[in-house]
């Protein structure tokens, strides 16, 4: 059976005005089926340029990334996107509407825009009672986060890659939106890598984390037994 993600030997340098060294390398590990997955770590293990690289936003130094089979550099970029999704932590609305932000992706992928779909999602994170014709320029931090999650659901991806997208919310908005997640994972079988720096998001959203540590894939353990070990991975070390 060909897994549904593969990485193999992932290896980012990292540049600076004196030297030349490894934000991370040799992350190996394999997605048999969609799963959610918490990414963790320190600031500064390369997290963020992780999920850059597996959608195709950043290059890799060395390498190999596999969807359904088929390797990165072998598939055209618009549709690698498609399917795996990035939704990053500080959120860009293009020039326009609330509406022309969640018609751009369908129009970019030559995909039509399921109205019905997005009401529903919108209604989901809480943003039902915004005026789509509203400038998306005008939304607070947190509601242009939501706005762009959904944007990027409306292309009902195989894998969203999430960096500390509730980071900005409320507790109520945050909530609602690990409740979508999980639930659309349940229903549409989407997986999700999601970086947070919140122990206790992880361990209620995920079932199975990733520890980044030293530049290195250090952990790749079902929640429940890497929340279990406390004594190797405790709380403040994650954080």
């Amino acid at each position: 059976m060909i897994p549904l993600f593969e990485v193999k030997q992932l290896t980012k340098k990292h540049w600076d005005a004196q030297v030349k060294r490894e934000l991370f390398s040799d992350i190996t590990t394999c997605i048999e089926r969609p799963v959610r997955i918490a990414l963790l770590g320190k600031s500064g293990q390369g997290k963020s340029t992780l999920l850059r690289i597996l959608a195709k936003l950043d290059s890799v130094d060395s390498g190999e990334v596999c969807f359904n089979g088929q390797l990165m550099n072998e598939v055209d970029s618009r549709t690698w996107r498609m399917n795996i999704c990035y939704v990053a932590q500080q959120a860009t609305m293009l020039p326009g509407t609330i509406k022309d932000n969640l018609i751009i992706s369908s129009k970019i992928h030559n995909r039509p825009f399921e109205e019905d779909f997005a009401r529903q999602l919108i209604k989901e994170v809480g943003l039902d009672d915004l005026d789509w014709e509203k400038q998306a320029g005008d939304l607070s931090g947190g509601e242009k986060q939501r706005i762009a999650l959904v944007r990027s659901l409306l292309l009902r991806p195989k894998i969203l890659l999430l960096d500390e997208i509730t980071a900005s919310l409320d507790q109520q908005s945050k909530e609602l939106v690990e409740q979508l997640l999980i639930k659309l994972h349940q229903k549409e079988e989407i997986a999700f890598i999601w970086v947070t720096h919140d122990t206790e998001q992880a361990n209620n959203i995920s079932e199975r984390i990733w520890y980044m540590e030293d530049g290195k894939l250090a952990s790749d353990l079902k929640t429940s037994e890497f929340f279990g070990d406390q004594a190797s991975f405790p709380t403040q070390v994650i954080l």
